[in-house]
């Protein structure tokens, strides 16, 4: 992608028709997880944004995901933020599938050499605290009821809480307001799928005896169940009973919570004291494209999976990750506009593959016939012998197993995830990338190159003997590589990609 000049954009007027905006700036709708992180990102960059929640100010806490997998644990440390949320959470090692087969995490290539139990609501509060920091303006009780857009920017109608109507007006909007997304709507994407497990109940319930485990899950007969710690004293409870299939609207007592928890893991632990209980549906859906002109779709309103494997939160932030940069790049005129159109050529592929993954897990989960649980079994058997094999269910699940895909002739690194390499000095690469940086790393100092972009890129050498030249984008993966390269052919690769 070769760079242009250009401006961020000029600050709008109000004027005749009430439509307030910043021409360069970037409006996000839905205050979740993968909103947060992406307008934390952007106002880092340095990009106005407003976020749009209809929702009242405050965080609630309520969470369906607990999982925090390896991937999404190095994208936070990027932003200096997983420290903090390992000190709040709990590690795991071990992943059980299907009640016989343990994946051991502590082999995964990276720092995070685990998943990280935490509920959503505290990954939340870290987010927002980073954005509210960044600058993020936050548009609470604000609800979307319309879009348009034109070659110059997007224009938002959202109701407030007053009952009023305004117009807001951006050069990009980006939904991550969810399933039911009224972003999504007003563009007419539809979204296609259909309901894979209906009548999921879910409590918070305090519990008379500890599970032995951190995380419990299994699966007998007709039934499913899940427990997980929020660490205050209540335990989160998923759990389905294919024998039990009603409408979300019918009443949930706790005696069908301990039921369909007895069903599945053959006691109900003593459960008491429910301050919260409900009832969902899971969706696996899709949306066919993740950008429409100047509008584009994260997290849970372009892609829902089955909770299985704890994909859905991990990647809705990978997808924040992806596109903030480019949007920086774009607005800040290092990079043709031609640049976003790889955020679905690379993340739509990646929503692909989780649909089957946690699609795949639930269904063999739940296995019932004969020829389902033969096919359960041998798998169980294969993955528990077949080292590469379960490697890379490893790097399906964690999210470190992807890369994106390289042009035509590029280096065999080109779009690979890469680790949180040591570099000279006694730094590493996460470190390196914050701020949202590129990250120059070779086995020669560079110093002109960093000196002339200090402010998006940082020029490190490898603390080993390495010679591979590596230019790594702010989201972690390789823009560019050379197994050796002299000062030209690193500033021709360093004008392509910066601008």
């Amino acid at each position: 992608m070769t760079g242009t000049t250009g401006t961020t954009g000029t600050t709008g007027t109000t004027g005749a028709t009430g439509i307030t905006g910043i021409t360069g700036n970037v409006i996000v709708v839905g205050s979740g997880p993968t909103g947060l992180l992406l307008a934390g990102d952007l106002a880092d960059a340095g990009v106005p944004v407003t976020l749009v929640e209809k929702r009242p100010h405050h965080l609630s806490n309520l969470s369906r995901a607990f999982v925090l997998h390896a991937r999404t644990l190095e994208q936070l440390d990027a932003r200096g933020l997983a420290d903090g949320l390992e000190e709040a959470g709990r590690p795991l090692d071990r992943l059980r599938l299907f009640g016989r087969l343990t994946l051991a995490l502590d082999t995964l290539p990276s720092r995070f050499n685990h998943l990280l139990v935490i509920p959503q609501y505290e990954v939340e509060k870290a987010l927002h605290r980073r954005a509210t920091e960044a600058g993020v303006v936050f548009r609470y009780e604000s609800e979307v009821t319309g879009l348009a857009q034109d070659a110059d920017g997007a224009t938002v109608t959202v109701r407030t809480a007053a009952g009023e109507t305004e117009e807001l007006r951006a050069a990009y909007v980006v939904g991550t307001d969810g399933m039911r997304s009224a972003v999504r709507n007003a563009i007419g994407l539809p979204f296609p799928g259909r309901s894979v497990i209906r009548s999921v109940v879910l409590a918070d319930v305090r519990l008379a005896q500890e599970p032995e485990s951190l995380l419990t899950v299994n699966t007998a007969g007709d039934a499913f169940a899940f427990l997980a710690p929020f660490g205050d004293g209540y335990y989160r409870v998923i759990g389905w009973n294919r024998a039990r299939n009603v409408a979300d609207s019918e009443p949930l007592g706790l005696d069908e919570v301990k039921e369909v928890t007895r069903l599945a893991l053959g006691r109900d632990f003593g459960m008491y004291d429910a301050r919260w209980m409900s009832r969902f549906h899971s969706d696996e859906r899709q949306a066919p494209a993740y950008r429409v002109g100047r509008v584009f779709l994260a997290g849970d309103a372009a892609h829902v999976h089955t909770p299985a494997g704890g994909q859905g939160m991990n990647t809705g932030l990978q997808d924040a990750a992806n596109l903030g940069w480019k949007l920086a790049q774009v607005l800040h005129g290092h990079a043709r506009p031609e640049l976003l159109d790889t955020y679905q050529a690379e993340r739509h592929p990646v929503g692909k593959a989780v649909l089957r993954s946690s699609g795949g897990i639930v269904r063999l989960a739940m296995a019932k016939r004969p020829w389902t649980l033969a096919l359960r079994g041998a798998l169980t058997a294969f993955l528990g012998v077949a080292a590469p094999a379960r490697r890379r269910a490893l790097g399906r699940i964690t999210g470190i197993g992807y890369r994106y895909p390289a042009p035509r002739g590029a280096h065999r690194l080109t779009g690979t995830r890469v680790p949180d390499v040591a570099l000279a000095g006694g730094g590493r690469l996460h470190e390196a990338l914050r701020g949202g940086r590129f990250v120059l790393i070779t086995p020669e100092a560079y110093e002109a190159a960093g000196a002339a972009r200090k402010d998006r890129l940082a020029a490190e050498r490898w603390a080993s003997d390495r010679r591979t030249a590596l230019l790594v984008r702010p989201d972690g993966y390789v823009a560019w590589a050379a197994d050796s390269a002299d000062a030209a052919a690193v500033e021709a690769a360093l004008a392509a990609h910066l601008g």
